[in-house]
């Protein structure tokens, strides 16, 4: 698989959480070479855990699949930029890149309550090695943020 497919699996993670009603509009995907060691999406409401986010998730799989907290080597593909919690964990588990689609500011357009800390911030403040390519299938990702939106009786938190 490439990082076109990964993150395409992050999206369907996403609209599969979204169809079941577990939490927000977020998916994400734990890669090592070119095959998958995780997939995740947000269950905030359905476990009542505000720390069960996708990247949350995945991180924790991929540890218990890797045998292993260091996850070095790996890759992350997230369909909206990490918060402050997702990306400590990114960095802490020694993750070497993160793709993500959306910004923090667009999740917090539609009423998330999220920390419009931005993930180069906090790469640059705390002198993580993770690098970053942001805007990554922006495109497929924001159609997502589009399609949550829309959905009747959803919940913010």
């Amino acid at each position: 698989m490439d990082d076109r497919a990964f993150m395409a699996l992050a999206v369907e993670e996403a609209y599969k959480g979204m169809k079941e009603g577990d939490g927000g509009p977020f998916g994400a995907v734990l890669a090592k070479d070119g095959q998958v060691l995780a997939a995740a999406h947000n269950s905030v409401l359905r476990d009542n855990d505000p720390t069960r986010h996708a990247e949350i998730l995945a991180i924790s799989r991929a540890s218990r699949a890797a045998g292993s907290f260091d996850l070095s080597g790996c890759s992350i593909y997230t369909t909206t930029e990490p918060c402050p919690m997702c990306f400590s964990a990114i960095h802490w588990a020694r993750i070497g890149i993160l793709f993500y689609g959306t910004t923090i500011e667009d999740a917090a357009k539609l009423g998330f309550n999220e920390m419009t800390i931005p993930a180069r911030g906090m790469k640059d403040l705390g002198g993580s090695a993770v690098e970053i390519r942001s805007g990554f299938m922006r495109e497929e990702c924001e159609e997502l943020l589009r399609r949550w939106d829309e959905l009747p009786g959803k919940r913010v938190y």
